[in-house]
């Protein structure tokens, strides 16, 4: 599904190149459920925008789904993130003034999906991550938890191959945050690829393989250590 060939990014300050990403390959196979470690600054998140084509390498190549996307311009790699991805995000990214259902359509809308097809699939999304019961409340009304189970169901609703989840318990009780890893394991016991940036050992366990980073280089790959 995923593979990485020698990404480099790097930025300029001054005289001084700081080397983000330095040399990374990986690959990702369809289905795998993989986290991504590493203290701050170690390259994580910025390898994160990579896979989510909302960055693009100094060099290097990736392949996501057998398509070279590295070298695509921003309306190409909006429409992979459209079709391919599905983001969700530690501060959740909800719309105030929209309900649960209207929220969860939004990435349907940019589609061009019909107005009946997207609430059906917009429902639907909500129901697998047990809201059906709250389609028309607004982000207020709903707990932290249940908020998180919105922005995953947005993820869904155009049914992508590849979930994204940055720190998605990193604003969650200790409750609320294995509700959502048993979430995410489901997707991944269903057939998405799922992959989460985390700071947390015990969550980075219960994916099937750990990626830790340190210094923009992969230094450990496999079970967690």
């Amino acid at each position: 599904m995923i593979e990485l060939v020698n990404i480099c990014k790097y930025y300029q300050t001054g005289p001084v190149t700081i080397k983000a990403l330095d040399g990374v390959g990986m690959n990702i196979k369809n289905g795998e459920m993989v986290a991504i470690i590493g203290p701050s600054g170690s390259g994580k998140s910025t390898l994160m925008n990579m896979l989510g084509c909302l960055d693009v390498p100094t060099d290097g190549q990736y392949f996501l789904d057998s398509k070279e996307v590295s070298k695509l311009d921003e309306d190409d790699l909006a429409d992979i993130r459209n079709k391919k991805l599905g983001f969700v995000f530690q501060s959740f990214n909800l719309l105030a003034r929209l309900t649960a259902l209207e929220n969860v359509e939004l990435p349907l809308i940019y589609q061009g999906m019909g107005a009946v097809e997207r609430r059906e699939r917009a429902a639907k999304a909500l129901e697998l991550v047990g809201l059906s019961d709250r389609l028309e409340h607004t982000p207020t009304e709903l707990s932290g938890g249940q908020q998180q189970r919105v922005a995953i169901a947005r993820a869904l609703a155009g049914d992508p191959p590849v979930i994204l989840a940055d720190e998605p318990t990193g604003n969650l009780d200790s409750r609320s945050g294995l509700e959502i890893m048993e979430i995410l394991k489901g997707l991944h016991r269903d057939g998405k690829t799922v992959i989460l940036i985390t700071h947390d050992l015990q969550i980075a366990g219960q994916a099937g393989r750990v990626i830790r980073m340190h210094d923009g280089r992969i230094v450990h790959d496999g079970e967690v250590a």
